[in-house]
C-alpha cells in the first residue's frame, strides 16, 4: 500500500519557519514529480510548490515564490517544504503528493488532479 505522511506542521508567530517533510512508504516515488498543496477553511485547495523526480526544476505559486522552498531527497524523505516569512494567510492544511507524469514539465503540475498519491495533511497555523 502507497502512503505518504507529512510531518513539521504547527504554531508559528507571523514572519516565522515551519519545515514540512513527506515521507513515503510502498513505492519508491524517485521517477515521480512531487507537490505540494494547502487548504484553508472554506476555500479550495490550491497548489504551493512542485519539483520534478530528479530535483532539477521547480516551481512555485506565485504566493510563496521567494519564501517558500521545495526540495527531495530520493534516498531519505521524498520532498521538504521550507517556509520562511510566514503570513497568516499562509494558514492551511498542506498536503503532498505525488505524480507519475515525471516527464511533463513541472510548470504544467499545479492541478491536483495531476497527482496519484496524497498525504493526509499536517496542519500550518501563523498568528498574527
Amino acid at each position: 500500500q502507497v502512503q505518504l505522511v507529512e510531518s513539521g506542521g504547527g504554531l508559528v508567530q507571523a514572519g516565522g519557519s515551519l519545515r514540512l517533510s513527506c515521507a513515503a512508504s510502498g513505492r519508491t516515488f524517485s521517477r515521480y514529480s512531487m507537490g505540494w498543496f494547502r487548504q484553508a477553511p472554506g476555500k479550495e485547495r490550491e497548489f504551493v510548490a512542485a519539483i520534478s523526480w530528479n530535483s532539477g526544476a521547480t516551481y512555485y505559486a506565485d504566493s510563496v515564490k521567494g519564501r517558500f522552498t521545495i526540495s527531495r531527497d530520493n534516498a531519505k524523505n521524498p520532498v521538504y517544504l521550507q517556509m520562511n516569512s510566514l503570513k497568516p494567510e499562509d494558514t492551511a492544511v498542506y498536503y503532498c503528493a505525488a505524480t507519475a507524469l515525471w516527464l511533463r514539465p513541472i510548470a504544467t503540475m499545479t492541478s491536483g488532479h495531476e497527482y496519484n498519491y496524497w498525504g493526509q495533511g499536517t496542519q500550518v497555523t501563523v498568528s498574527s
